[in-house]
């Protein structure tokens, strides 16, 4: 399989699927089995150790089971290099170089190499002026806030023209507001170009503001998966309303919900 060419657009998602993956880390055995559906924001929520993050590095080939299949798009990556799979990864820590540009480091995403054309250039510009950083393309990470940075690798992610997006938490590390504005930009720019996101969030109110989905994991496996609206309305298991602090009479997350809305 090979990387998804430059103009095929990420207009429409691609379907990802985990089919009785298989992955230990150590003593702790990792199992998965499940599918994300096209053009839909996933919200994956779980206890620390549940294998959130795992379960996005299987996905983007930085980890390898030892059986079961990961497909994308009705394809089997389960033996592709991270670089041959149709996807585009945003950490906590936003992998930046330090000793590039802004408008250098999203460059990497059209080209390793930096070798850009002149249509490379013009999809730099216009994904830096959709992130809000249009101006700041001669500035170096360290001359940039938290939110600018993680901006930074957005940006990159649009100019990559990947079908499928992952999230681990990259926002975690920011104040409510500048979260609530990053998330907000994540939501436009899948309504844009309709890609399938994966977003692990330890945050209720993230997946709330914008799941469509739920898949809950614990002990690494899925516990739950659903409507993320209906996990939040009561209809989500009992174990997903401990994790969140609900009472046993409701009260809790559901009650903040309503206050938000």
């Amino acid at each position: 399989m090979t990387p998804a060419s430059k103009g095929s657009g990420m207009e429409k998602g691609a379907a990802v699927r985990l089919e009785k993956v298989l992955f230990s880390y150590g003593e702790a055995p990792f199992l998965f089995d499940v599918e994300f559906a096209v053009s839909k924001i996933t919200a994956i929520m779980g206890p620390s150790g549940s294998g959130k993050s795992t379960l996005l590095n299987l996905v983007a080939g930085f980890e390898t089971q030892s059986s079961g299949r990961v497909l994308i798009g009705g394809a089997d990556v389960s033996i592709e290099p991270p670089s041959a799979r149709p996807v585009s990864m945003v950490f906590q820590e936003n992998n930046l170089f330090a000793h590039l540009s802004v408008e250098r480091n999203v460059g990497l995403g059209r080209s390793p190499s930096l070798r850009l054309t002149d249509a490379d250039h013009g999809a730099i510009a216009a994904a830096l002026k959709r992130v809000g950083l249009a101006g700041k393309e001669r500035r170096l990470p360290r001359e940039l806030s938290g939110g600018e940075r993680q901006r930074v690798a957005l940006a990159r992610v649009l100019v990559r023209d990947r079908p499928v997006l992952l999230l681990d938490e990259p926002f975690a590390s920011l104040g409510p507001a500048l979260r609530d504005d990053m998330l907000d930009l994540v939501a436009g720019v899948h309504a844009e170009r309709r890609m399938t996101v994966l977003f692990v969030t330890h945050q209720p109110e993230d997946a709330r503001r914008i799941g469509h989905n739920m898949v809950f994991l614990d002990n690494g496996t899925v516990a739950a998966t659903g409507i993320a609206a209906d996990f939040f309305a009561g209809a989500g298991p009992e174990i997903f309303r401990r994790y969140i602090g609900e009472n046993p009479d409701g009260a809790g997350s559901r009650d903040i919900a309503r206050k938000r809305t």
